[in-house]
């Protein structure tokens, strides 16, 4: 069904994983979409998959420099849009002893600045009515060892979402987050991690979340397309998708 017919979206980091599943409902459902990845092969990938249905751009998010050409070629290929969903991100999980200025720059660049410069490159071209969700974690609060410089970039999404909503209400642009757990994704949210490290991974998501098991790149392209389109009296708000983790529900047994 074209429940999106006419819609048109970018997808910052939309190769593989989340930003993916959230591409491919966009595309079954109508949309035009332009999407963005760091790793020219993960692009190609994603050109055989879609073809001429969407445009898949090489970009880094960390590069000032690639964003100004990212925000010319997107208003060359699409013009005014109805969405932009800012979903890369990157996790390096090591103990706060052991970060290294390198590791620090790595993910603030990243998940925080190269996030608010996408946001400030691109929210021109966001028609009125339309909407920006950003992707954050169910690490953005709370204290998870490992985790001290990811959690800090993923919470600084959340606070550029809630002054952007107040910022962009006059142009009628609603902005919004969704917080994931753990998610079944080709890399679990960490590069360089090895299969039995991915399994590992895995079986520790299922054993802390509430609902026992982790969740699918799917389930959270669906909350992010419901924040897009359908949302329409909602902004400035988190919506968590992590199976009652963040919520520490007590379970039964």
């Amino acid at each position: 069904m074209a429940i999106y017919q006419g819609k048109k979206a970018i997808v910052v980091g939309g190769t593989h994983g989340m930003g993916l599943a959230t591409v491919r409902r966009l595309v079954n459902g109508g949309a035009e979409v332009l999407l963005t990845g760091r790793n020219e092969e993960n692009v190609a990938k994603v050109k055989e998959e879609f073809g001429p249905r969407v445009h898949a751009v090489r970009s880094d998010i960390a590069d000032l420099n690639d964003i100004a050409v990212l925000g010319a070629s997107a208003g060359q290929k699409l013009g005014a849009i109805d969405l932009l969903h800012v979903n890369a991100g990157i996790s390096e999980l090591e103990p706060f002893d052991q970060v290294s200025e390198a590791s620090y720059d790595r993910q603030f660049a990243v998940n925080t600045k190269g996030a608010f410069f996408t946001v400030q490159r691109l929210a021109p071209l966001i028609r009125e009515g339309g909407s920006i969700v950003f992707t954050s974690s169910v690490a953005d609060e709370g204290g998870h060892p490992g985790m001290s410089v990811y959690s800090a970039t993923k919470a600084a999404l959340v606070s550029f979402a809630s002054v952007l909503a107040a910022e962009l209400l006059p142009r009628g642009i609603r902005v919004n987050t969704v917080s994931p757990g753990f998610v079944d994704t080709p890399t679990k949210g960490v590069p360089g991690l090895t299969a039995a490290e991915r399994a590992e991974f895995k079986a520790l998501g299922d054993a802390v979340t509430p609902m026992k098991r982790n969740g699918t790149a799917d389930e959270v392209a669906r909350a992010v397309l419901f924040l897009a389109f359908e949302a329409t009296f909602t902004t400035g708000a988190k919506l968590a998708v992590d199976g009652g983790l963040g919520q520490k529900l007590a379970t039964a047994g």
